[in-house]
């Protein structure tokens, strides 16, 4: 199925499943796409609403380039992601069966601390904070930096949400330390353990672990670029244009 077939409001929800079979940038693209009606790289952000929406968009849109079930990867269990796609993307197809073919909801302990966590930490009233705290902790057991595992373009964006909906957990993140190693010194610290080897952070051999740069390219505009070179890349054994 091609991207503009995907845009296009006629689409049904078990068509929409079939985003799990195209190429991940045009997958991540177009997840956005029919989410949100905009790029992720022009959508404006300025107000709560749109930033949450965003947010959301952003995550389902990197869960669906994953080959599983969009539900298990975004950390939801399905009547959540049901109730999230209704109250934030009204206009989009409802997800089915083939989103939801993992509940979201295993009991990886892991997960789970993480979730429990941000729950005990929440800032802001209703369903939205408490959709995050789990899609968060799912998200944050994937391999890189964790905004560019949620899908947003970065840091910058984590760290809004994160002093937006789970404030009294950001404000102890006084040094910058990157979220997912704070995340794991602030479930040590409360367990009265210790997680570090040295007193003093400046002296620790896992210093940039912890502090280091988390600049880049986010992991939807790699996918979308990626995307792009190679549709424009003639393929292997094709005839070159005559030349003139």
């Amino acid at each position: 199925m091609t991207a503009a077939a995907l845009q296009e409001k006629s689409v049904s929800a078990r068509d929409l499943a079939g985003l799990c079979d195209a190429a991940d940038g045009q997958v991540a693209a177009t997840m956005y796409h029919l989410l949100t009606g905009c790029d992720p790289a022009d959508v404006a952000i300025d107000s709560d609403d749109s930033f949450d929406r965003h947010v959301f968009a952003s995550i389902l849109a990197v869960a669906a380039t994953e080959g599983e079930a969009i539900a298990g990867s975004a950390g939801l269990a399905a009547r959540d992601l049901a109730a999230l796609m209704a109250q934030w993307f009204p206009a989009a197809p409802r997800p089915t069966a083939i989103w939801c073919e993992s509940d979201g909801c295993g009991d990886d302990e892991e997960v789970a601390m993480i979730r429990d966590l941000l729950l005990a930490n929440r800032s802001t009233r209703g369903e939205t904070g408490r959709w995050l705290a789990a899609m968060i902790a799912r998200r944050a057991v994937e391999p890189n930096h964790l905004w560019e595992d949620l899908g947003l373009r970065n840091r910058t964006e984590l760290s809004r949400m994160l002093e937006r909906h789970f404030s009294p957990l950001a404000s102890r993140n006084t040094r910058n330390m990157r979220w997912k190693r704070f995340f794991y010194r602030v479930l040590c610290e409360d367990d009265g353990l210790v997680m570090c080897t040295t007193p003093v952070c400046t002296q620790c051999s896992d210093f940039v672990l912890c502090f280091g740069d988390e600049s880049g390219e986010s992991r939807l505009a790699l996918q979308r670029r990626l995307f792009d070179l190679a549709a424009a890349t003639p393929a292997s054994g094709s005839t070159p244009p005559a030349s003139t």
